[in-house]
């Protein structure tokens, strides 16, 4: 890959639908990955080929071998029906999680006001990762004052006390920054673009202020391509943060600090 095709940049404001957009996609994919994951769990396989045998004996559907090679075929609905039903069931217990976390990503101040929060700290930073001029994916690295914050601008349909406009958002650098969203679309991740776009965010945080001692980000096993790749950056497991849907999928809270990130950096 050359410089030519491929850019790393700062969010400028004609990128804004776009990366509201791709926000909200970035939060959403989970749920295609939780409904599948939750569908091939073995008590939910279970669960449907027990449902699909009663139907089966219920109404006598089973194969009649003296039919010949249609006679196979009687069982088929029952099975194609619970299919249906149980992707419903797994798709309304983990949608909500799901559209609510993505309501409230879309809702914070950050995303309101990408430009004028991401100045706040030389060492913040929103950077679009570009391919021969195509969109490729986002990273935003939040090393604000209020980097750890979970505020909403909106709450319930009301605005926020203190989160209203840019004039109440504090200026400065904090001692831990957080990586607020990280996405690369689906074409690229098998080339592993993604660990260049994080090497650069890393480096900007750390490089541009030395009172940034670490960085946190929030990661789940159902976004593989974003786990693994913080990992192998070097980020370790601070804590679980919690459970979520049918089959009570994990949050991890991820970080890396410092002394380790320049102790790598020293051996590359």
């Amino acid at each position: 890959m050359t410089e030519a095709d491929a850019r790393i940049r700062l969010y400028e404001a004609s990128d804004h639908k776009l990366i509201k957009f791709s926000i909200g996609k970035a939060s959403m994919e989970g749920l295609a990955v939780a409904n599948r994951s939750a569908f091939f769990h073995p008590f939910t396989l279970s669960a449907w080929v027990a449902l699909s045998c009663i139907m089966i004996q219920y109404l006598d559907w089973w194969p009649k071998p003296e039919y010949g090679f249609l006679g196979y075929f009687p069982p088929l609905p029952a099975f194609g029906c619970w299919g249906a039903v149980v992707l419903y069931l797994m798709d309304w217990f983990n949608r909500p999680h799901f559209e609510d976390a993505s309501l409230d990503l879309l809702r914070r101040p950050d995303v309101a006001d990408i430009a004028n929060y991401y100045r706040r700290s030389p060492s913040s930073g929103f950077f679009i990762l570009e391919y021969s001029g195509k969109f490729v994916g986002l990273i935003a690295i939040d090393a604000s004052k209020d980097s750890q914050s979970q505020d909403t601008l909106m709450d319930k349909g009301k605005l926020s006390s203190s989160l209203k406009t840019k004039h109440t958002m504090p200026q400065g650098t904090s001692s831990v920054a957080t990586i607020r969203h990280f996405y690369i679309e689906e074409p690229y991740r098998k080339a592993g673009i993604q660990k260049d776009l994080l090497a650069h965010a890393i480096q900007h945080a750390f490089k541009a202020d030395n009172a940034v001692k670490e960085i946190k980000v929030t990661t789940t096993s159902l976004i593989l391509y974003v786990q693994k790749c913080i990992r192998e950056a070097g980020f370790a497991l601070e804590k679980p943060i919690g459970k979520f849907g049918i089959y009570g999928w994990k949050f991890d809270l991820l970080v890396l600090r410092r002394a380790q990130w320049e102790k790598q950096d020293a051996a590359s």
